[in-house]
């Protein structure tokens, strides 16, 4: 355990990051998933608002660099793809 002050604090804030960058993955996962069902179902309608939430939440997470925005805009493309299939 971190001795000084300074480390004492950095331990308490790499904590909170830690939790807040964990909380961005599993929402950008939740809202990832919910578009694939959308889009594996084949209704249009309904797969377009939750792609739209998924790229957003994927630019947000790319944007704090939660995760690396190349990933990000391979996942939107691939999404976009699907959409557009249908």
């Amino acid at each position: 355990m971190a001795n000084h002050k300074q480390a004492i604090k950095r331990h308490t804030q790499s904590l909170k990051r830690n939790e807040r960058n964990n909380y961005f993955k599993t929402t950008c996962r939740t809202y990832i998933k919910a578009a694939r069902l959308a889009l594996a179902e084949g209704d249009k309608a309904a797969a377009e608002p939750a792609v739209k939430k998924a790229a957003a939440m994927l630019d947000r997470t790319a944007g704090k660099g939660i995760i690396p925005k190349n990933r990000a805009s391979r996942v939107k493309g691939r999404l976009m793809s699907q959409l557009a299939r249908l």
